[in-house]
Protein backbone atom coordinates (compact mmCIF):
# COMPACT_ATOMS: atom_id res chain seq x y z
CA UNK A 1 0.00 0.00 0.00
CA UNK A 2 1.25 3.45 -0.91
CA UNK A 3 0.29 6.02 1.74
CA UNK A 4 0.86 9.75 1.33
CA UNK A 5 0.95 11.66 4.62
CA UNK A 6 0.31 15.38 4.25
CA UNK A 7 1.83 17.04 7.29
CA UNK A 8 4.78 15.60 9.18
CA UNK A 9 4.18 16.79 12.72
CA UNK A 10 3.51 14.69 15.81
CA UNK A 11 0.64 12.66 14.34
CA UNK A 12 1.83 12.48 10.73
CA UNK A 13 5.38 11.64 11.73
CA UNK A 14 4.25 9.03 14.25
CA UNK A 15 1.96 7.43 11.66
CA UNK A 16 4.81 7.17 9.20
CA UNK A 17 7.10 5.65 11.82
CA UNK A 18 4.44 3.13 12.89
CA UNK A 19 3.60 2.08 9.32
CA UNK A 20 7.24 1.63 8.36
CA UNK A 21 8.16 -0.15 11.59
CA UNK A 22 5.50 -2.75 10.83
CA UNK A 23 6.24 -2.74 7.07
CA UNK A 24 2.61 -2.01 6.32
CA UNK A 25 3.06 0.64 3.65
CA UNK A 26 5.38 2.66 1.49
CA UNK A 27 5.16 6.16 2.94
CA UNK A 28 5.41 9.39 0.95
CA UNK A 29 5.69 12.48 3.11
CA UNK A 30 4.51 15.96 2.16
CA UNK A 31 5.90 19.10 3.74
CA UNK A 32 6.60 22.61 2.48
CA UNK A 33 9.89 22.65 4.38
CA UNK A 34 12.82 20.72 2.86
CA UNK A 35 14.43 20.49 6.33
CA UNK A 36 11.36 18.65 7.63
CA UNK A 37 11.51 16.17 4.76
CA UNK A 38 15.19 15.53 5.40
CA UNK A 39 14.54 15.04 9.12
CA UNK A 40 11.62 12.68 8.43
CA UNK A 41 13.76 10.60 6.10
CA UNK A 42 16.59 10.49 8.64
CA UNK A 43 14.22 9.41 11.43
CA UNK A 44 12.67 6.71 9.27
CA UNK A 45 9.19 8.27 9.16
CA UNK A 46 9.00 8.29 5.34
CA UNK A 47 10.43 6.42 2.37
CA UNK A 48 10.37 9.48 0.13
CA UNK A 49 9.29 13.08 0.52
CA UNK A 50 8.22 16.03 -1.56
CA UNK A 51 6.96 19.58 -1.20
CA UNK A 52 4.60 19.04 -4.14
CA UNK A 53 1.19 17.78 -3.01
CA UNK A 54 0.23 16.87 -6.57
CA UNK A 55 3.28 14.67 -6.96
CA UNK A 56 2.79 12.89 -3.64
CA UNK A 57 -0.87 11.93 -4.06
CA UNK A 58 -0.88 11.00 -7.75
CA UNK A 59 0.00 7.33 -7.21
CA UNK A 60 -1.07 6.92 -3.58
CA UNK A 61 -3.68 4.36 -2.58
CA UNK A 62 -4.49 6.34 0.55
CA UNK A 63 -3.86 10.00 1.38
CA UNK A 64 -3.84 11.04 5.05
CA UNK A 65 -4.34 14.70 5.93
CA UNK A 66 -2.34 15.14 9.14
CA UNK A 67 -2.57 18.93 9.17
CA UNK A 68 -4.12 21.37 11.68
CA UNK A 69 -7.93 21.35 11.72
CA UNK A 70 -8.26 24.71 10.00
CA UNK A 71 -6.14 23.54 7.02
CA UNK A 72 -7.71 20.13 6.40
CA UNK A 73 -10.63 21.20 4.20
CA UNK A 74 -8.50 23.30 1.83
CA UNK A 75 -5.77 20.67 1.60
CA UNK A 76 -8.34 17.93 1.06
CA UNK A 77 -10.04 19.67 -1.83
CA UNK A 78 -6.70 20.41 -3.45
CA UNK A 79 -5.30 16.90 -2.97
CA UNK A 80 -8.44 15.20 -4.31
CA UNK A 81 -8.04 16.92 -7.68
CA UNK A 82 -4.86 14.96 -8.33
CA UNK A 83 -5.67 11.63 -6.70
CA UNK A 84 -6.10 8.61 -8.96
CA UNK A 85 -9.39 6.83 -9.59
CA UNK A 86 -10.12 4.36 -6.79
CA UNK A 87 -7.96 6.04 -4.15
CA UNK A 88 -9.13 7.13 -0.70
CA UNK A 89 -8.68 10.35 1.26
CA UNK A 90 -8.82 10.52 5.06
CA UNK A 91 -7.82 12.85 7.88
CA UNK A 92 -6.87 12.81 11.57
CA UNK A 93 -8.73 15.93 12.71
CA UNK A 94 -9.84 16.29 16.34
CA UNK A 95 -13.24 17.63 15.27
CA UNK A 96 -15.16 15.91 12.51
CA UNK A 97 -18.61 17.20 11.56
CA UNK A 98 -17.47 20.32 9.71
CA UNK A 99 -14.59 18.56 7.96
CA UNK A 100 -16.60 15.51 6.91
CA UNK A 101 -19.49 17.61 5.63
CA UNK A 102 -17.19 19.76 3.51
CA UNK A 103 -14.93 17.06 2.09
CA UNK A 104 -17.45 14.36 1.27
CA UNK A 105 -19.22 16.90 -0.96
CA UNK A 106 -15.98 17.87 -2.70
CA UNK A 107 -14.66 14.54 -3.92
CA UNK A 108 -14.24 14.12 -7.67
CA UNK A 109 -15.55 10.99 -9.37
CA UNK A 110 -13.59 7.91 -8.32
CA UNK A 111 -12.07 9.43 -5.15
CA UNK A 112 -13.67 8.59 -1.79
CA UNK A 113 -13.36 10.22 1.63
CA UNK A 114 -13.73 8.76 5.13
CA UNK A 115 -12.99 10.74 8.28
CA UNK A 116 -10.92 9.33 11.14
CA UNK A 117 -9.47 10.43 14.46
CA UNK A 118 -6.77 8.47 16.31
CA UNK A 119 -7.24 9.30 19.99
CA UNK A 120 -3.56 9.68 20.75
CA UNK A 121 -1.23 12.59 21.08
CA UNK A 122 0.87 14.69 23.37
CA UNK A 123 1.19 18.23 24.63
CA UNK A 124 4.31 18.33 22.46
CA UNK A 125 4.14 19.24 18.80
CA UNK A 126 6.29 18.68 15.73
CA UNK A 127 8.22 15.92 14.07
CA UNK A 128 10.81 15.83 16.85
CA UNK A 129 8.07 14.60 19.19
CA UNK A 130 6.95 11.78 16.86
CA UNK A 131 7.10 8.19 18.17
CA UNK A 132 6.50 4.86 16.48
CA UNK A 133 4.55 3.67 19.53
CA UNK A 134 2.33 6.75 19.89
CA UNK A 135 -0.81 4.85 18.88
CA UNK A 136 -0.10 1.68 20.87
CA UNK A 137 -3.05 0.94 23.16
CA UNK A 138 -5.15 3.78 21.76
CA UNK A 139 -8.54 4.03 20.08
CA UNK A 140 -9.17 5.19 16.53
CA UNK A 141 -12.61 6.54 15.66
CA UNK A 142 -13.88 6.31 12.09
CA UNK A 143 -16.72 8.71 11.24
CA UNK A 144 -18.55 7.51 8.10
CA UNK A 145 -21.88 8.87 6.94
CA UNK A 146 -24.53 7.48 4.60
CA UNK A 147 -22.48 8.95 1.74
CA UNK A 148 -19.24 7.15 2.66
CA UNK A 149 -18.36 4.37 0.17
CA UNK A 150 -17.67 1.01 1.72
CA UNK A 151 -14.22 0.84 0.14
CA UNK A 152 -13.23 4.09 1.87
CA UNK A 153 -14.32 2.81 5.25
CA UNK A 154 -12.47 -0.47 4.70
CA UNK A 155 -9.28 1.28 3.53
CA UNK A 156 -9.16 3.54 6.59
CA UNK A 157 -9.82 0.55 8.85
CA UNK A 158 -6.94 -1.35 7.24
CA UNK A 159 -4.68 1.63 7.85
CA UNK A 160 -5.40 2.02 11.57
CA UNK A 161 -6.42 -1.41 12.84
CA UNK A 162 -2.84 -2.80 13.12
CA UNK A 163 -1.69 0.34 14.96
CA UNK A 164 -4.30 0.79 17.72
CA UNK A 165 -5.98 -1.24 20.44
CA UNK A 166 -9.54 -0.69 19.28
CA UNK A 167 -11.49 0.71 16.33
CA UNK A 168 -14.77 2.56 16.97
CA UNK A 169 -17.28 3.74 14.39
CA UNK A 170 -19.68 6.64 14.98
CA UNK A 171 -21.22 9.49 13.04
CA UNK A 172 -19.31 12.80 12.96
CA UNK A 173 -21.72 14.73 15.18
CA UNK A 174 -21.64 12.09 17.90
CA UNK A 175 -17.84 12.07 17.72
CA UNK A 176 -17.74 15.81 18.25
CA UNK A 177 -20.18 15.66 21.17
CA UNK A 178 -18.23 12.93 22.95
CA UNK A 179 -14.78 14.40 22.25
CA UNK A 180 -15.98 17.74 23.59
CA UNK A 181 -16.45 16.00 26.95
CA UNK A 182 -13.33 13.81 27.12
CA UNK A 183 -10.74 15.87 25.23
CA UNK A 184 -11.69 19.42 24.37
CA UNK A 185 -13.20 20.38 27.75
CA UNK A 186 -10.29 18.83 29.72
CA UNK A 187 -7.86 20.96 27.73
CA UNK A 188 -9.86 24.08 28.54
CA UNK A 189 -9.97 23.09 32.21
CA UNK A 190 -6.21 22.63 32.28
CA UNK A 191 -5.62 26.02 30.68
CA UNK A 192 -8.09 27.63 33.10
CA UNK A 193 -6.59 25.97 36.18
CA UNK A 194 -3.13 27.28 35.35
CA UNK A 195 -4.50 30.78 34.73
CA UNK A 196 -6.39 30.71 38.04
CA UNK A 197 -3.32 29.74 40.09
CA UNK A 198 -0.96 32.34 41.52
CA UNK A 199 2.75 32.29 40.72
CA UNK A 200 3.44 31.73 44.40
CA UNK A 201 1.31 28.58 44.38
CA UNK A 202 2.72 27.40 41.05
CA UNK A 203 6.20 27.51 42.57
CA UNK A 204 5.27 24.65 44.94
CA UNK A 205 2.87 22.77 42.64
CA UNK A 206 2.84 19.03 43.51
CA UNK A 207 2.77 16.16 41.06
CA UNK A 208 -1.04 16.03 41.15
CA UNK A 209 -1.23 19.59 39.81
CA UNK A 210 1.34 18.86 37.13
CA UNK A 211 -0.57 15.76 36.04
CA UNK A 212 -3.89 17.60 35.96
CA UNK A 213 -2.48 20.46 33.87
CA UNK A 214 -0.05 18.61 31.58
CA UNK A 215 -2.12 19.38 28.47
CA UNK A 216 -2.00 23.11 29.24
CA UNK A 217 1.43 22.92 27.61
CA UNK A 218 -0.31 22.24 24.28
CA UNK A 219 0.16 24.66 21.39
CA UNK A 220 -2.48 27.46 21.50
CA UNK A 221 -2.18 27.95 17.72
CA UNK A 222 -3.32 24.36 17.26
CA UNK A 223 -6.02 24.28 19.93
CA UNK A 224 -7.81 27.52 19.11
CA UNK A 225 -8.94 26.05 15.79
CA UNK A 226 -10.03 22.77 17.38
CA UNK A 227 -12.06 24.61 20.02
CA UNK A 228 -13.71 26.98 17.56
CA UNK A 229 -14.55 24.22 15.07
CA UNK A 230 -16.43 22.29 17.80
CA UNK A 231 -17.65 25.27 19.81
CA UNK A 232 -21.32 24.26 20.12
CA UNK A 233 -20.58 20.81 21.55
CA UNK A 234 -17.88 22.22 23.82
CA UNK A 235 -20.21 24.92 25.13
CA UNK A 236 -22.73 22.21 26.03
CA UNK A 237 -20.01 20.21 27.80
CA UNK A 238 -18.96 23.35 29.69
CA UNK A 239 -22.56 23.86 30.86
CA UNK A 240 -22.72 20.30 32.18
CA UNK A 241 -19.43 20.80 34.00
CA UNK A 242 -20.61 24.10 35.48
CA UNK A 243 -23.68 22.35 36.94
CA UNK A 244 -21.47 19.70 38.56
CA UNK A 245 -19.09 22.38 39.83
CA UNK A 246 -21.95 24.33 41.44
CA UNK A 247 -23.25 21.14 43.05
CA UNK A 248 -19.87 20.39 44.61
CA UNK A 249 -19.40 23.99 45.71
CA UNK A 250 -22.82 24.04 47.38
CA UNK A 251 -22.13 20.81 49.27
CA UNK A 252 -18.80 22.17 50.48
CA UNK A 253 -19.91 25.68 51.47
CA UNK A 254 -22.95 24.29 53.28
CA UNK A 255 -20.73 21.75 55.04
CA UNK A 256 -22.96 18.97 53.78
CA UNK A 257 -20.44 16.23 54.39
CA UNK A 258 -22.66 13.24 53.52
CA UNK A 259 -23.55 14.75 50.15
CA UNK A 260 -19.96 15.77 49.47
CA UNK A 261 -18.72 12.25 50.19
CA UNK A 262 -21.45 10.78 47.99
CA UNK A 263 -20.55 13.03 45.06
CA UNK A 264 -16.84 12.26 45.38
CA UNK A 265 -17.52 8.53 45.70
CA UNK A 266 -19.66 8.53 42.54
CA UNK A 267 -16.82 10.12 40.61
CA UNK A 268 -14.31 7.73 42.14
CA UNK A 269 -16.31 4.68 41.07
CA UNK A 270 -16.73 6.00 37.54
CA UNK A 271 -13.00 6.66 37.24
CA UNK A 272 -12.11 3.23 38.65
CA UNK A 273 -14.33 1.64 36.00
CA UNK A 274 -12.25 3.40 33.32
CA UNK A 275 -9.05 2.06 34.85
CA UNK A 276 -10.50 -1.46 34.97
CA UNK A 277 -11.43 -1.31 31.30
CA UNK A 278 -8.01 0.04 30.33
CA UNK A 279 -9.42 3.26 28.96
Amino acid sequence: MRVAIVGLGLIGGSLGLALRRRRLAQVIGVSRRPATLRQAKRLGAIDTGTALLREAVADADLVVLAAPVDAIETLGRHAARFMRFGSVLTDVGSSKAQIVRALERSMPRGVAFAGAHPLAGSERRGLEAARADLFDGSICVITPTSRTPRRAREAVTRLWKPLVRRMVTMDPSRHDRLLAAVSHLPHLLAFSLVRATSREALAIAPRSFLDATRVAQSDPDLWDDILLSNRAAIAAAMSRFEREWRTLRKAMTQQDQPRLVRLLAEAQRARQTLATHGA
